[in-house]
């Protein structure tokens, strides 16, 4: 029976890899032109072998999955051998090792399959062999061993790896990447990012053409208070590697964080044509949530709804189980969740928010969204009904999210939990509790960090907050909330509008000319005649 198994798997992978082989020979016709950066992974595999190689690990490196797993199909070939290969490939079934959530069996066993060619052919070198000893702890016993636990010991087998083989970058480069997808996101003294930093600093200055180094930078200091020392790699990591489409959106996670809007955009749009011209349906969705974000936070609503009259035709093309990118299939469900919904609250459509309706998937987080932004939108509009229901239709998700062992979207459905909760006592007229209870969300929150699947909350718990001070007559407190939601997300639409007013309203004029400049700054190629914030700024003298 065992055997059978492993022979349907071998079979499967096989016909992955035949289903690219079209791809794959157009590829390597242009190989010349293909620009993926600089890589080097010295193995003991013959000299037709390597070539296949680095081009692989380079892939891998750009999480361009099926190509890197097609690659190091590519060397076995050449070289039957040459049993490091299926360490590539057994990385690479992991796929991006950033992405939230719990990998996929079906990932556990096709891994399993490289896993068992490989000690089948045996490793050549002491090095290698611990390689395929380290990927194989991100598999060992996952059908009872938590994921996390999986994720500590490849990351400790790493750091041996790399203790063991001083000179060996490559080792150095995957043992940082391991540290930061193995930090835990409530440990706000980011010490598994600052170690990661540590190591991929001084490897970039002395390889600045390498394209896990800009890549995995960009990751390592993908949380707020880190964010502006990313900006070198992002700057150069789209021209080391452009013929990797998600070199050409990575960038935008470092833009994100730091408020630089149209370089998000800029770059989103050459990934989404990419993406496009890959068909890679996953990866333009998961684009067009950060390009979608950035056009709302620069009230270029138009372009925005272009976005959203596009998914129809993107979701038709789209396949949940398939990884044909760096984005999961759960990014591409995410985005269609997370993209009607930033559409509406950002703009402050609140009777469109209210009217949402869920798409059912096999994740649950997503749907929370969509009730979370019904329960803001009806609490604009006064549906107190609407509110409620959306209120009892998180919980059980939630909970479907906790027997999942999904912890950290647990937490996410439990904070929006909170703040709809906060915003029915407020429409329920209680506003000293809605307060109290709004300020529970922000301050769990603050205590967790953004999947690196979104460029951020549909409506940061603190802007809430800061929103419902505004509106209870307390202009000073409010404007404290909505400087700490500035810090965190800087050139934010409508907390620097917020701030304006409270500012206003408290007396600080100056303060509330600099954020109406910095509003209108971020806002140069909004729609004419465009949002009522941009109307009145644009009347004022």
């Amino acid at each position: 029976m065992l055997r059978c198994m492993k022979r349907t798997l071998w079979l499967t992978a096989a016909a992955a890899l035949s289903a690219h082989a079209s791809v794959g020979a157009q590829q390597h016709e242009h190989e010349k032109a293909e620009k993926l950066g600089s890589v080097h992974f010295a193995t003991s595999c013959n000299a037709e072998a390597q070539p296949h190689f680095d081009r692989a690990v380079s892939l891998l490196h750009s999480f361009q999955i099926p190509q890197a797993i097609e690659g190091f199909g590519l060397a076995l070939k050449a070289d039957p051998s040459c049993a490091i290969a299926d360490w590539g490939i057994a990385l690479s079934r992991w796929g991006n090792p950033m992405a939230a959530g719990n990998k996929s069996v079906r990932q556990m066993q096709l891994a399993r399959v490289a896993l068992d060619s490989g000690g089948a052919i045996g490793p050549r070198t002491e090095r290698e062999r611990g390689y395929l000893s380290a990927v194989a702890k991100l598999y060992a016993d996952y059908e009872h061993t938590p994921q996390l636990t999986r994720v500590t010991a490849y990351r400790d087998a790493m750091g041996e790896l790399s203790a063991k083989f001083p000179r060996d970058t490559e080792a150095k480069i995957f043992y940082a990447l391991s540290l930061t997808a193995a930090s835990p996101p409530t440990d706000k003294s980011y010490a598994g990012q600052l170690k990661a930093a540590a190591i991929l600093e001084p490897l970039f200055k002395a390889q600045p053409d390498h394209p896990g180094l800009a890549h995995y930078l960009i990751h390592t200091y993908d949380v707020p208070p880190l964010a502006s020392r990313a900006l070198v790699a992002a700057e150069r990591y789209s021209r080391i590697a452009p013929s990797a489409g998600h070199a050409l959106h990575m960038p935008s996670h470092t833009f994100t964080r730091v408020g630089l809007w149209q370089a998000s955009i800029d770059g989103n749009i050459a990934s989404s044509a990419s993406a496009r011209s890959g068909n890679d349906a996953g990866g333009l969705l998961h684009s067009s949530d950060y390009m979608m974000y950035a056009y709302l936070q620069t009230a270029q609503d138009a372009a925005a709804h272009n976005i959203l009259d596009s998914l129809p035709a993107i979701t038709s093309r789209f396949e949940v189980t398939s990884v044909t990118g760096a984005a999961p299939g759960a990014a591409g469900v995410y985005a269609l969740a997370a993209i009607p919904a930033r559409y509406a609250l950002e703009r402050g459509a609140w009777a469109e928010a209210a009217k949402l309706e869920p798409r059912m998937s096999s994740l649950p987080y997503t749907e929370a969204m969509t009730y979370f932004a019904r329960a803001i939108g009806a609490s604009h509009t006064g549906e107190i009904a609407i509110v409620k229901s959306a209120i009892d239709s998180l919980q059980p998700l939630r909970d479907r999210l906790e027997k999942a062992g999904e912890p950290y979207w647990a937490e996410q459905v439990r904070i929006q939990s909170l703040a709809a909760s906060a915003l029915l006592l407020y429409v329920q007229g209680d506003a000293p509790a809605a307060i109290t209870a709004m300020r529970a969300a922000a301050d769990a929150e603050d205590r967790t960090e953004k999947s690196a699947v979104t460029p951020g909350p549909l409506a940061p718990a603190r802007e809430l907050l800061a929103e419902m001070l505004l509106q209870t007559q307390d202009p000073k407190r409010a404007l404290v909330e909505f400087k700490a939601v500035l810090v965190n997300d800087p050139n934010r639409f409508r907390a620097l509008y917020g701030a304006a007013q409270a500012a206003k309203l408290s007396g600080d004029k100056a303060s509330a000319k600099r954020y109406l400049a910095q509003l209108q700054k971020s806002c140069v190629r909004a729609d004419t005649p465009g949002r009522a914030e941009l109307r009145v700024i644009r009347a004022t003298p």
